[in-house]
């Protein structure tokens, strides 16, 4: 019997989010919609833009969010992750163990340094614009691997964005060699545009010759595929893993298994924020596949709690709300 249902590589990132116009997202020179990598000296000038600003802040990062997301269902799940010796370490180690989440961190002494964090820049229009100062994270390597986890979990899930980190990218490909040497399940979010086109050949080695899960939203597949016909892009995505999910936000997703294309409806909802959609969709549906559910199931209950998600300000949701749309679910049996 498995340990851990979900067992996740990704940055840790402490999210500060910002409500912002598009007038001042184009002065601050932000690219919109997508993740943009920081140094300190920029991320100095970025904050003099957002002084006075309310800021929310958060435990983040990619694989973060989604085994938040699944331990919040009931799920059991374990994050390799790296954090500086400073007062961001421990708040994002402390909210980790806070939702249930075992970590490397319980096990290693930090270093000195400083912790990742995450400027979200969200607009009217319910776009996130992500300025990311990587920071301890951009160090880490397979030391945060926990081998005989791995061997015991169900699905191992990368982050896309370690693509852009030689060490992560390292660790994530030793940890999915690991996985598959014990018959576990291996998973991959593409993550951004920005690591289809400037780190494609860290994400290939991720998907190697071949994944159980993939996660796309759609730009991503079209820049992967380097088309927009819907067709061409799921028969070049079904190459690389078994199931794919592709997510369209209001026109749903799109889960392809063994050759069947099931269109999965979005749940209506109004949009104030699109941070940590495509997090909590694979939070949520790897927790319905560890569970037994079929994809299709599955992506219907993930479709809840990502409109939930973007109905709000903030990346995630709280135990009680999760557990709520689990149960409604269930009860109405979508």
């Amino acid at each position: 019997m498995s340990h851990y249902h979900l067992y996740a590589i990704g940055n840790a990132l402490v999210d500060t989010e910002y409500e912002v116009s598009d007038h001042l997202l184009s002065a601050m020179g932000v690219s919109k919609g997508h993740m943009t990598l920081i140094d300190t000296t920029q991320r100095a000038e970025l904050l003099t833009h957002v002084q006075g600003l309310h800021a929310r802040r958060t435990g983040g990062g990619s694989a973060g969010n989604t085994v938040v997301a699944l331990a919040q269902l009931g799920g059991k799940a374990f994050y390799s992750c790296r954090v500086a010796d400073d007062e961001l370490g421990a708040y994002y180690s402390q909210d980790l163990q806070a939702n249930g989440v075992a970590t490397n961190l319980t096990h290693t002494q930090a270093r000195a340094g400083q912790t990742g964090s995450c400027m979200v820049l969200v607009t009217p229009d319910a776009e996130r614009s992500m300025c990311t100062f990587l920071g301890a994270t951009s160090e880490l390597d397979d030391s945060a691997l926990h081998p005989q986890d791995i061997a015991k979990s169900q699905i191992y899930y990368m982050e896309g964005y370690l693509a852009a980190s030689p060490t992560g990218l390292q660790a994530a490909v030793q940890g999915r060699q690991i996985a598959i040497a014990h018959q576990v399940q291996t998973a991959l979010t593409l993550s951004d545009v920005s690591m289809i086109n400037f780190c494609r050949p860290g994400l290939e080695a991720m998907i190697g010759d071949g994944l159980d899960y993939l996660f796309a939203n759609e730009e991503e597949a079209q820049t992967w595929c380097g088309t927009s016909d819907l067709d061409a892009i799921i028969g070049q995505l079904s190459s690389l893993a078994k199931t794919v999910c592709l997510t369209r936000g209001p026109q749903g997703c799109i889960v392809v298994q063994g050759g069947q294309r099931t269109d999965v409806p979005a749940v209506p909802t109004q949009a104030l924020d699109t941070n940590g959609a495509g997090d909590m969709f694979a939070g949520t549906f790897l927790y319905g596949i560890a569970h037994g559910q079929s994809a299709d199931h599955a992506a219907a209950l993930a479709n809840c709690t990502a409109a939930a998600v973007v109905s709000q300000h903030g990346n995630r949701l709280t135990v009680a709300q999760m557990k709520r749309i689990a149960a409604d679910f269930e009860k109405v049996g979508r």
